[in-house]
């Protein structure tokens, strides 16, 4: 029987769909779920900015109001609705500032949801905005949503456990939340193999930066020059490669994938 080229089982764990929990699709972003997924590292600054509307995607407290288009969802707030929206397409009105919270490329609305959804339903492409930006251990991109902050909270994990420098960490994502895990503990098996080669590591930041420029990035490359992992992030390739070499076994990769 012919061996089984090790490429193949790459390929084959790209090929499974990512879990996606529907309910939380149609949902606003609550900010404190999102921050306690991320994991806040300091506040950074705070500053006025003309913010495009489609970034601002989630809420500071009033999740059950708007789903996630800012379409109204409390028939209360109805008659509000239709004076804001009345008072911003008035010719020459001047707009004040909404107040938003900023995580990565997220923007979560404190003060002026009605202005948003107003915006939107408008198709106004920015609005003024007071921004307070607030740093985060795991990166927010813009398309992060609801459903997404479970395998969030496992990559914040992760960092703590592998800091990899920020330039790294805004290019992360990864849909299922068990890979977080592997990956840590296949950055921590590789340390432990390097210092038994006499390669011993000082600390976690240099166990981070090293596994990512000797381990990771050759792989991902070998890869990529196969034909293999086409779209995907480096971090998604690496993930599905180490999935496919545990279920052979060992921790070496064959020759055909190196």
């Amino acid at each position: 029987m012919k061996a089984r080229n090790p490429l193949d089982a790459v390929r084959d764990r790209l090929r499974l769909p990512p879990s996606r929990p529907g309910t939380a699709e149609a949902r606003l972003v609550p900010y404190d779920d999102a921050v306690r997924a991320l994991g806040r590292d300091g506040d950074m600054m705070e500053y006025p900015d003309d913010v495009r509307v489609e970034r601002i995607v989630g809420t500071v407290g009033r999740a059950d109001d708007f789903d996630a288009e800012f379409r109204l969802r409390n028939p209360q707030l109805r008659a509000r609705w239709d004076a804001v929206a009345e008072l911003m397409t008035r010719p020459g009105q001047m707009v004040p500032r909404v107040e938003l919270m900023r995580l990565g490329e997220m923007y979560f609305v404190v003060d002026g949801h009605h202005r948003v959804s107003v915006a939107r339903a408008r198709g106004v492409v920015a609005l003024p905005a007071r921004v307070r930006w607030v740093c985060t251990v795991a990166y927010a991109m813009a398309c992060l949503r609801a459903m997404h902050l479970p395998s969030k909270a496992a990559e914040r994990e992760f960092l703590t456990r592998i800091p990899l420098p920020d330039p790294i960490r805004t290019e992360l994502w990864l849909d299922r939340t068990a890979d977080w895990m592997r990956l840590a503990d296949a950055a921590e098996a590789w340390a432990f193999r390097e210092t038994l080669r006499g390669a011993p590591l000082p600390d976690r930041r240099a166990l981070a930066e090293r596994w990512w420029a000797d381990e990771v990035t050759p792989l991902v490359h070998h890869l990529r020059r196969a034909g293999v992992g086409v779209g995907l992030r480096d971090i998604q390739l690496y993930a599905a490669a180490t999935a496919a070499r545990d279920r052979r076994g060992g921790s070496d990769w064959p020759t055909a994938v190196t």
